[in-house]
Order: structure tokens, then C-alpha cells, then sequence
């Protein structure tokens, strides 16, 4: 168990959520099952939903002793970025460490503690994502081991040449690797490393910000891990209000604002 103090949780969870229906709830309800030694904090961050999926999820019987659940309507549909700030404000400034998670997955029962401890036995882990699972596929989700998509990697993927740039599939995703990016779906990293590249860049709506962060992480020398050894299962597509029925890497880079960095480095 990690030493923190009484009333201060190790973790901060934000999920954002918008128009999620009924994935909302079922994403609670695996969390809450969660096998925990450590006391964690769950954001629920709605970006005015004009569904019910917020109103069912704060009527849940969540009853994890080891979770505070705090419910938070944002100040309208203000994206992905600017709802998961403002989500991580309302969260506890004195947690060691922050996850953002989509609403539109479903967790292991081990696997906040595990990358909790994860985290606290590998002090060179600044940030990490987990073996996400499409459900669409049944299969490891590509775009959460991702190199920066520069020109050549790009073209070398959508042309259908290589994707050993694009997706780092050369790497063995069995075991730890150190990676360029990750989705947001899952998204765990050191409270001081996102204070030090100042998390999400309000200038993207919707799709491309994880690159954006990505990149910032590296040009802080920080390192990004994929970690096998935890869990969960991602339907893909609901967080964004619409339901995707495959994985499709051109719409992860496509967005509402500029250009990612990546993008733009020779």
C-alpha cells in the first residue's frame, strides 16, 4: 500500500463525458469493482450532455469504500480539452497522479491499483497508458502505441507501404515499451509532469490534443510508457457523440483546430 496521507487520494480520475448513454454507467460500475489498497478520486465531468447518460450515472449505488465519485456539469460542450481542464480543477491538486479516461470503456479490476503501483516502483515512468482492448476487434487498439505521424510516417502508413513509424508495430506489445504517443482513452501520468507541460491545449476541440500532449511530453524530456500488464476494454467513438463500429487512425488525427506539432517537424 502507498503511503499518502489520510484524506488524500493517490489518483484522480477525470472522465469526460458527452452524451455517453449507457456507457457512462457501465464504465462507473467496472471501476467500482476495482481491487484497491490505495484511495483514488473519480471525476465525472459532463460537457452538457442532452442526454440522460449524466442524471443515471449520479443515481448509481457506487459503494467501492476506496472511491470518492464527484459529479461536475462544465460550463457547456467545450471539447475535449477544455472539458477535461476544467474536470482536473475540480480534482484534488494534492494527488500524486492523474488519469483521464473515456466514458466509453470498461476497467479491470486490477488495473488502477496496478498502474498505481506501477507508477510508485518505476520512478522513470513520467507517464504511461495500458493494454487497451477495441471491442470492436477483440484485439490490442493500435492507436494507443502510436510514433508521431511526421510526413514520412504518414505517408508511409496511408499509403500502405509501412506502419512501423506510424504505429510502432515492430515493437513486442507483450512487454513494457517506451512509446511517442498514446490515445486519450487511457492516459495516466505524474501530477507534476502535467503542471510542467500544461495539460490539455484548449486550442483543439476534438481529436489531435493527444498528439499535442504527446509531444509536449517529449519536448520536456518526459517518458511515455505502454504497460501491458493492465486492462481495459474501449468501445471507441461514444466519447466524442458518435458510436464508431472500427478503429479508424485518420479520424484519430483529424480535429477542430491547429495543426498537431508533430505535424509540422521535418
Amino acid at each position: 500500500m502507498t503511503k499518502v496521507s489520510k484524506n488524500k487520494p493517490i489518483l484522480s480520475a477525470i472522465i469526460l463525458n458527452y452524451n455517453a448513454g449507457n456507457y457512462l454507467s457501465q464504465c462507473l460500475l467496472s471501476i467500482d469493482k476495482s481491487k484497491l489498497t490505495d484511495k483514488i478520486e473519480i471525476i465525472i465531468a459532463d460537457n452538457a450532455s442532452t442526454d440522460d447518460s449524466f442524471t443515471k450515472s449520479q443515481k448509481l449505488k457506487l459503494i467501492n469504500p476506496k472511491i470518492k465519485y464527484i459529479f461536475k456539469k462544465n460550463t457547456g460542450n467545450v471539447g475535449f480539452s477544455a472539458g477535461n481542464n476544467q474536470g482536473l480543477a475540480t480534482s484534488n491538486p494534492n494527488s500524486k497522479y492523474v488519469l483521464f479516461l473515456n466514458p466509453d470503456t470498461s476497467v479491470e479490476p486490477n488495473t488502477l491499483q496496478g498502474m498505481i503501483n506501477y507508477f510508485e516502483k518505476n520512478n522513470y515512468i513520467n507517464a504511461a497508458t495500458c493494454y487497451i482492448t477495441l471491442i470492436a476487434t477483440g484485439k490490442l487498439q493500435p492507436e494507443c502505441h502510436r510514433g508521431f505521424p511526421t510526413p514520412l510516417n504518414a505517408f508511409l502508413h496511408f499509403s500502405g507501404i509501412s506502419s512501423r513509424g506510424y504505429f510502432m508495430e515492430h515493437l513486442d506489445y507483450t512487454k513494457l515499451q517506451k512509446i511517442n504517443c498514446c490515445v486519450g482513452a487511457f492516459f495516466m501520468m505524474k501530477r507534476t509532469v502535467g503542471n510542467k507541460v500544461g495539460w490539455w491545449n484548449e486550442k483543439y476541440f476534438m481529436y489531435g490534443e493527444d498528439l499535442d500532449f504527446c509531444y509536449k511530453l517529449k519536448l520536456n524530456n518526459f517518458q511515455l510508457y505502454f504497460i501491458p500488464n493492465y486492462k481495459i476494454n474501449h468501445y471507441q467513438g461514444v466519447s466524442s457523440g458518435l458510436k464508431k463500429s472500427k478503429s479508424s487512425a485518420s479520424r484519430e488525427t483529424s480535429m477542430n483546430g491547429p495543426v498537431p506539432i508533430a505535424l509540422r517537424i521535418a
